[in-house]
């Protein structure tokens, strides 16, 4: 199965986004081809999520883009530093920002084990 290059799923996500009312940016551009996506969500209540992409071991087979959520809910600094940290040892990192209310920002999540 072919993977949808990491720019043309970052556009689309952004534009799906901005057409449900929700605000969403690309703040860091990556890689076009195979960057790494990270999604930060903005819950305007001064506390942030961070979804981040799984571990190829915890992905379905076959599934491209799968995310597992890294932060729920935490202060701001905490997420800054975690994509600034990664920032540093992947340059070719994507970062989308997004303010949502709600907790779901509609990508596939990994799934727990059982």
């Amino acid at each position: 199965m072919a993977v949808l290059r990491s720019d043309l799923w970052c556009m689309a996500f952004v534009r799906r986004h901005n057409d449900l009312g929700n605000m969403c940016v690309v703040s860091r551009r990556g890689d076009p081809i195979a960057g790494q996506v990270f999604i930060e969500v903005d819950h305007l209540d001064g506390t942030r999520s961070l979804f981040t992409p799984a571990p190829l071991l915890s992905r379905d087979e076959g599934a491209a883009l799968v995310f597992q959520r890294r932060f729920t809910r935490v202060e701001p600094e905490i997420v800054r530093e975690r994509i600034a940290q990664e920032q540093d040892f992947d340059p070719d990192l994507w970062v989308l920002s997004l303010d949502l209310r709600g907790d779901d920002p509609g990508i596939e999540l990994v799934k727990p084990r059982i």
